[in-house]
């Protein structure tokens, strides 16, 4: 079922949903179904799986070393249809630009539509860690937008290289990410709204914005998106601090402000597990706001690990 369909079916009652990461290579699957087990107990319509991109890897050669191509965690589509299968709860695969050629995402995209697979979220993707900046997949796409196109024109029979008339057609759920506090590489919010509109014009169904910890800049960016047009779902991600190095880490990396009477909450905790509980209750405090507003979903970025999300959902759900 689609992710605009379970919201529909919710009648106006907010649902639960988490995202995972996929195993690295070598690992049991295992260890990724001990930490979505008690998450079930929510009852979340729809988990999301992320995708990473290649990264290099170097491998000595008696002193010299190779430069080689790899993914640490591939198996996404896989993770997908194994999570699927065992709990009987829609799976939202990620499908980046970067690290992936059209005709690799329209093989993806074939693959997902044989294993009943009906929603899709199209990312753009981050650089890949030797690179400053983004840089497009020879053959891949530039912006999210244009993998957004791909993957509507997939859902009336458009191939990249024919149109197929057929009654099988895809017929994808389109999500799309959204930034409360801009994109990093967006000069403004209102120029980022802007192309946000733009994937949503293209075809896009819903949106999942970034982590955020203060909810107005939540409620601002909302009503800024539906001032300018946009009118489909929007969910909002929500990620508890867990580790006290979090405070530096994530301004850095997603370019997000924290407000200060978290930052003193956590600067006050003497190790990461009192970190971890203030986490917990300043996600619980976010949370029950923005249930209480009304959004559609509650969206958790887990990390791969489930014990401070139940934690969350047991107070909130």
């Amino acid at each position: 079922m689609k992710v605009t369909e379970h919201i529909k079916n919710a009648k106006g009652e907010t649902l639960f949903s988490f995202e995972i990461i996929p195993p690295v290579k070598g690992h049991n699957i295992q260890e990724l179904y001990d930490n979505i087990d008690p998450l079930m107990e929510f009852n979340p319509p729809f988990i999301d799986v992320t995708t990473s991109r290649e990264e290099y890897v170097y491998i000595d050669r008696d002193g010299l070393f190779d430069k080689k191509l790899t993914r640490m965690r591939p198996g996404t589509v896989g993770i997908c249809a194994s999570i699927k299968h065992k709990y009987n709860v829609d799976t939202v695969p990620h499908v980046l630009c970067g690290g992936f050629t059209r005709e690799e995402t329209e093989y993806l995209l074939v693959d997902c539509q044989y294993l009943g697979i009906d929603n899709i979220m199209a990312l753009r993707g981050d650089a890949m860690k030797e690179e400053k900046y983004f840089e497009p997949t020879i053959g891949g796409h530039v912006y999210a937008s244009e993998l957004v196109v791909q993957i509507h024109n997939l859902n009336s029979g458009q191939y990249l290289h024919e149109v197929i008339e057929t009654e099988n057609c895809a017929d994808f759920c389109i999500g799309v990410a959204g930034y409360p506090e801009k994109h990093m590489e967006a000069p403004s919010l209102q120029s980022d709204l802007k192309w946000l509109k733009n994937k949503v014009d293209l075809g896009a169904d819903y949106i999942v914005t970034q982590m955020f910890f203060d909810n107005q800049k939540f409620f601002d960016f909302v009503a800024a998106a539906r001032k300018i047009g946009i009118t489909v779902p929007i969910i909002p991600g929500i990620k508890p601090i867990a580790v006290k190095r979090h405070l530096q880490l994530l301004p850095q990396v997603f370019r997000i402000d924290l407000p200060q009477d978290l930052i003193d909450a956590v600067e006050k905790c003497k190790n990461n597990k009192e970190v971890r509980q203030v986490g917990i209750e300043w996600a619980i405090a976010q949370s029950k706001e923005l249930k209480a507003s009304g959004v559609p979903v509650l969206h958790y970025y887990s990390m791969g690990k489930s014990d401070n999300i139940w934690a969350i959902a047991r107070d909130v759900f």
